[in-house]
């Protein structure tokens, strides 16, 4: 069983992400902004599929590499932590800005796009592969049972906020776009989180 603490950790860090504006939910505000909510909905649950793509990539890949090279699980995690050093940095530094509305498209076209988009994203490759494994307890059952888990969580959560994001439709784009204040203010609450993260999983607490 995932270690409770460690798994409140994983979902703060998840939820301050999927709240974070940036390119799925600027694809999903687009959708909804000129099809209705049904269309960004559509395109939420797309990109929930393109994310299992890279779930399967890390819960199977990375166990592999865990268990030929075991000093692989202490790179991995320092590479994280680095990574996640440098997402905080991009969140502070520039704030993801929303892009203007997609041309008009059906709800299958904004699902198949969604789906596309995240799959060929190399950026939710390195995400996945540098997020999930530090999350992961030796005395917790099989790796890649427990990176499966945590993507599940994951990605459950980032399309729940993006199919709540389609029901916005515009506003919330429009709202973004004439106060620029409040984007500055989500990148360094976001950033915040991320770097804490970092710190959490380069110097683990020990047991």
């Amino acid at each position: 069983m995932i270690d409770p603490h460690l798994f409140a950790m994983f979902m703060a860090g998840a939820v301050a992400l999927n709240l974070t504006p940036g390119p799925d939910m600027a694809f999903v505000l687009a959708q909804s902004a000129s099809g209705g909510a049904r269309r960004g909905i559509a395109a939420a649950l797309g990109i929930g599929v393109g994310a299992l793509f890279h779930m399967m990539l890390a819960a199977f890949g990375l166990t592999a590499l865990f268990a030929a090279w075991p000093l692989a699980f202490d790179i991995v995690r320092y590479a994280g932590a680095a990574y996640l050093v440098w997402i905080a940095i991009g969140m502070i530094r520039d704030p993801p800005h929303l892009r203007p509305a997609a041309r008009e498209a059906s709800a299958w076209t904004a699902f198949r796009r969604g789906v596309l988009t995240n799959v060929m994203n190399p950026k939710v490759a390195m995400f996945f592969i540098a997020y999930l494994p530090q999350f992961v307890s030796p005395h917790a059952g099989p790796t890649w049972a427990q990176i499966l888990i945590l993507g599940l969580a994951f990605d459950l959560s980032g399309t729940l906020v993006n199919s709540a994001v389609a029901f916005g439709g515009g506003r919330l784009a429009d709202r973004m776009r004439r106060n620029p204040t409040l984007g500055r203010a989500m990148g360094w609450l976001s950033g915040g989180v991320m770097g804490a993260l970092a710190l959490r999983l380069a110097w683990p607490i020990r047991r």
